[in-house]
């Protein structure tokens, strides 16, 4: 791939966005490789974390990229605002939690990419925004609705209003953002989180992510009913058994089992 690097170590699958001489700026071949990288992801049962990122020192990613927006009529904008929708949708619902590691800019698209990941750390330097109203547009890659959903309708009225962008800092007062690390930093504590997260039972961390994302937007008895189910489920693993048993028994509890167990 050109514009992506993926990789897998220790059941931690690192994305990384690789056009840093563009800012890492979204563009049509680099959607074509992601919705690539989403294929693997998605059907890749070892995978136990997924961690997005930017290329360079500068940006996660700056945005879509303002060549091929100003070559693009009415209908190719939808299709391509439709395709940035479908894939971050993709991302939002993958079955293991996903981190945003967010390096630099992240400004539009690189906002937008982010909200879809299950949380995000970033760097004391990051800066976010939607400044596409600057452009005479608005956000395409569903940062309208998630980011309200996020922080409430008049922030995000706020901000996508005046397009203006925002530090890490203000970005934790959001709510957008979970943790703020030194620059040097940012990887390891973000590598650190995914550990600890793989280590968990591979079912139970998924049926807590699934019942999280069908419950987020519907009533709590029905979201209750969502989670008594995936409750229900995970009681038929392996590290069910095991997590109980190692309670009872005193010890650390060791996750063995898979997704098939």
């Amino acid at each position: 791939m050109e514009n992506l690097i993926f990789e897998i170590n220790d059941q931690i699958a690192t994305l990384t966005f690789n056009r840093p001489k563009a800012l890492n700026a979204l563009n049509q071949a680099l959607f074509q490789e992601f919705a690539t990288v989403l294929d693997k992801v998605e059907v890749d049962k070892n995978i136990r974390v997924l961690v997005l990122t930017g290329a360079g020192e500068k940006a996660f990613v700056a945005g879509a990229d303002i060549s091929e927006l100003a070559k693009m009529n009415p209908l190719l904008g939808k299709r391509f605002a439709e395709t940035g929708q479908k894939l971050f949708s993709r991302l939002e619902s993958l079955p293991m939690p996903v981190i945003a590691a967010v390096n630099g800019f992240a400004l539009g698209g690189g906002t937008e990419v982010a909200l879809a990941c299950d949380f995000i750390y970033a760097s004391e330097k990051a800066v976010f925004g939607l400044p596409e109203i600057t452009l005479g547009l608005i956000p395409g890659f569903g940062g309208t609705q998630r980011l309200l959903r996020l922080v409430g309708t008049n922030i995000a009225r706020e901000l996508i209003f005046t397009g203006k962008t925002f530090s890490a800092a203000d970005a934790l007062s959001y709510g957008i953002v979970n943790k703020v690390c030194p620059p040097e930093s940012l990887m390891e504590e973000v590598m650190k989180t995914a550990r600890a997260i793989a280590k968990k039972g591979a079912v139970s961390v998924r049926a807590a992510k699934e019942s999280i994302f069908c419950g987020k937007d519907v009533d709590l008895e029905t979201g209750c009913r969502f989670e008594a189910d995936a409750f229900g489920l995970c009681m038929a693993s392996q590290d069910a058994k095991e997590g109980t048993q190692a309670f009872l028994e005193k010890r650390k509890a060791e996750f063995k089992g898979d997704l098939d167990s």
